[in-house]
């Protein structure tokens, strides 16, 4: 996520080879993504290891999965099933890699699923991979080590804004050739832009057997009425709504804003109502930005559209809904 968009870069890349024969299709609808994303205070635009809000980097992998536990309990008490983490490269093979791994498999062992998504090497590289070889040599172990859990999804970059649709879609159809470990099926292939865009991807075939990353936030636009909003996003899914899952959208959960409220004039809570009655009608899951981490909102010291504050220390720790109709809508837009 970005909290401040900028003019998406087209640049050329050199056409990668490669085209990978369509597959069967994937799920019918998606609502069975009800998610979280559990990032990095700060955002996951890094150079360095990722250490999402809770770990510390000299965690063990016991100390990682009792934290992880105790955070996931509280999030299953909204009716989570689903937490998106991120990936880079500096994070995959690293002694933290090891230890991080148990936030993964604590989730799956109590039957969550899990999106491994890759964020670029920090914001500066302008939404490019900037090493493809170290990039593949990522996902490679990523995907050996996973592949064969039913419970983990791979996103292979998120918002892919620094590619040309062309370029980013022979990009994405190489890396589903390159990493046969990963089932198509449980490959989330982003939307063109800032993921915010899924008609390009969705009419192309060589990804017809894949499920779909599309975000939308409020910022992204200008202010729209409510149903501006919900045409807005139908628009952008194109006819792959029912291969889709909303891996980011969110608005302010600090600030007392009532969700509730249809007849609201406020432009987030007309947004995130749009957001989840589009995927309430779709049947789509979603993963909502930030459960916990992201970036920190002027002085607060969080991010203002985090769902949950964090407290506690050692493995007690402790999340609190901010938002309990902003908590309620999102779980409308899961369809419960």
């Amino acid at each position: 996520m970005r909290r401040l968009l900028t003019a998406v870069v087209v640049t050329a890349l050199g056409t990668l080879g490669g085209v990978v024969a369509a597959s069967a299709p994937a799920h019918a609808a998606t609502s069975q993504f009800r998610g979280m994303n559990w990032a990095v205070l700060g955002d996951n635009f890094s150079t360095g290891p990722l250490v999402v809000q809770g770990l510390s980097q000299s965690d063990s992998n016991a100390t990682v999965r009792a934290k992880a536990n105790a955070l996931y309990d509280d999030m299953a008490a909204m009716g989570v099933n689903t937490v998106r983490l991120p990936i880079n490269t500096h994070t995959v093979g690293t002694t933290w890699w090891n230890n991080y791994r148990g936030a993964i498999d604590a989730a799956t062992a109590r039957g969550f699923k899990v999106i491994l998504a890759y964020w670029e090497d920090g914001a500066a590289s302008g939404g490019r991979i900037t090493n493809i070889a170290a990039w593949n040599t990522m996902w490679s172990r990523v995907t050996n080590i996973y592949g064969a859990n039913t419970n983990v999804y791979f996103e292979p970059m998120n918002e892919p804004h620094g590619y040309s649709s062309a370029d980013w879609r022979n990009v994405a159809a190489n890396w589903l050739s390159y990493h046969y470990s990963a089932v198509p099926s449980r490959v989330l292939i982003g939307g063109t832009g800032y993921s915010q865009d899924l008609r390009d991807i969705c009419n192309d075939s060589r990804f017809s057997g894949t499920l779909l990353s599309f975000h939308h936030y409020a910022f992204f636009y200008s202010a729209m009425t409510y149903d501006a909003f919900r045409s807005h996003i139908q628009t952008r899914l194109g006819n792959c709504a029912s291969r889709a899952v909303v891996t980011e959208f969110g608005a302010p959960m600090s600030t007392g804003l009532n969700y509730a409220n249809a007849s609201s004039t406020d432009n987030f809570v007309r947004h995130i109502r749009a957001v989840t009655q589009v995927m309430r009608d779709n049947q789509m899951g979603g993963t909502y930005w930030p459960g916990l981490g992201g970036k920190p909102t002027g002085s607060l010291g969080y991010d203002s559209y985090s769902m949950f504050s964090f407290s506690g220390s050692g493995t007690d720790l402790n999340l609190t809904v901010r938002n309990a109709s902003g908590r309620d809508r999102i779980r409308y837009g899961w369809g419960l």
